[in-house]
């Protein structure tokens, strides 16, 4: 035995000893009854330990930690599964956080469901949630390449402009058809119906680009067509929904424009001000390194860039996107190709999900009675027509061929997170009811779920003719 183990041994039995020693010195002089024994049966071990555990897992913390855990690996689960069927994760994460609400869990197991998601529980979710789109917004943001938007050609600035405006007339039909039904007294029609119409708008960016690459269709002419249509869109609605907010949030139109002014210097500011500040921050990180310096730099712009969003009304998200296209492009610098996979993966695979656990929760699909699935169906109908439709047409006047066209339209009628997104701000600001928003994520999914097989079916028609 060497000297360190002797020593080691030696300290052990000492001071074990001594501690012991105190213990039993210290009870005999100071009896407390609270530690006289009782026998100790096996069945009373297992009742305290359950009270213990129930105890403890109502404390905040424990349940949260819990919370994660069940909805990152159902997230993960669902979203593997529905990639074994040519379908984008993020369908399978959106249906794992649907079935974890009261469409099933709550329906099927009320009394567990009350226990892992306690409505006391949601506000922690919701901060949470929200750091993470933040996050992902940012990154959305990042991947924009204006440089690139700045070349579209006529064809994709016709396309993309159509299939905006074309979708969003639709939705103030359909605003104008249902508002007496799904709206609240307190809000206003025009509140209702430009926030039916930018849900309508929406393409899911992120997503299209994953599908693409997923079908390897990524260096086809309609994929890249589509993908810069729907890189102008996300830029487009983004911008237009920071308008409909701050309409929908203001009493009355003179207090609309007027707020629009302070939207205006912000943009402004991050243009002249903040973009050249990265840029200049982007030019001294050489082909290795990203310092913690840089990296706060980085962050406290996004955090700040939020701030100033949401308390001009117009939601922290928004600020989140803008401050991502601030950052300096792929050909001034390496800054977004260091810090994008750092923020990726905390948000995709950790706080991404706890939103699509939130949107499930909000998600109540055994509310819809018949009458309201003949209005969902309506509403599927409309989104399908305003963008694969609208997008299709769009592309077929701007010369190119009808294969590419119903292409293009498929591609741009995926929705996925974005319309989520748009949905859960609807949602919070009270403008869309729990039935109208439970309608809209079916929505979401449907359109979202038949790009894929769409493809497929449009490659397999025009091959036969």
């Amino acid at each position: 035995m060497n000297q360190s183990m002797k020593i080691y041994l030696l300290s052990l039995l000492l001071f074990g000893g001594g501690i012991l020693l105190v213990l039993h010195y210290g009870n005999a002089l100071y009896i407390n009854t609270q530690f006289i024994s009782t026998p100790i049966s096996v069945g009373s071990f297992w009742d305290t330990l359950q009270t213990t555990f129930i105890k403890q897992l109502s404390h905040p913390l424990a349940l949260l930690l819990v919370q994660i855990i069940v909805i990152m690996a159902a997230a993960r689960t669902f979203g593997i599964f529905i990639s074994k069927f040519s379908q984008p994760p993020v369908i399978g994460e959106i249906v794992a956080g649907v079935l974890l609400g009261p469409s099933l869990l709550g329906l099927v197991f009320p009394e567990f469901s009350a226990l892992l998601f306690p409505k006391s529980s949601f506000q922690n979710l919701h901060f949470l949630s929200q750091i993470g789109l933040l996050l992902f917004m940012f990154v959305v943001g990042m991947e924009l390449d204006f440089d690139k938007l700045k070349q579209q050609t006529k064809a994709s600035v016709v396309i993309s402009h159509i299939s905006i405006i074309f979708p969003f007339f639709l939705g103030t039909i359909l605003a104008y058809i249902i508002y007496p039904s799904f709206a609240s007294t307190t809000v206003t029609f025009t509140a209702f119906a430009l926030f039916i119409g930018i849900a309508m708008s929406i393409t899911a960016f992120p997503v299209l680009a994953r599908i693409l690459k997923d079908h390897n269709l990524t260096k086809t002419s309609y994929g890249a067509m589509a993908l810069t249509c729907a890189a102008a869109d996300d830029a487009t609605a983004w911008y237009i929904l920071a308008i409909v907010i701050a309409v929908s949030t203001s009493t009355n139109l003179l207090m609309s424009i007027l707020m629009l002014i302070p939207i205006v210097v912000y943009v402004t500011v991050m243009l002249f001000v903040v973009k050249p500040f990265l840029r200049k921050i982007g030019n001294k990180i050489d082909d290795t390194t990203l310092d913690m310096k840089i990296t706060t730099i980085v962050l406290v712009v996004l955090l700040t860039s939020s701030l100033i969003t949401e308390l001009l009304g117009i939601h922290a998200l928004f600020g989140a996107f803008m401050a991502g296209v601030m950052m300096p492009s792929s050909s001034e610098s390496q800054l977004k190709e260091r810090i994008a996979p750092r923020l990726e993966y905390v948000s995709l695979l950790v706080l991404l999900p706890l939103f699509f656990a939130l949107t499930g929760l909000r998600t109540q699909i055994n509310l819809l009675e018949s009458q309201h699935w003949i209005v969902c169906l309506s509403i599927i109908a409309v989104a399908v027509i305003g963008k694969f439709i609208g997008s299709a047409i769009a592309s077929r006047f701007m010369g190119i061929s009808w294969k590419d066209s119903f292409a293009i339209g498929a591609l741009m009628n995926t929705r996925g997170l974005m319309e989520l997104v748009v949905l859960n701000i609807g949602y919070e600001l009270g403008i869309l009811s729990p039935i109208l928003f439970t309608m809209f994520v079916i929505m979401a999914l449907v359109t979202t779920f038949m790009t894929g097989p769409l493809l497929y079916l449009i490659d397999l028609g025009f091959k036969k003719h």
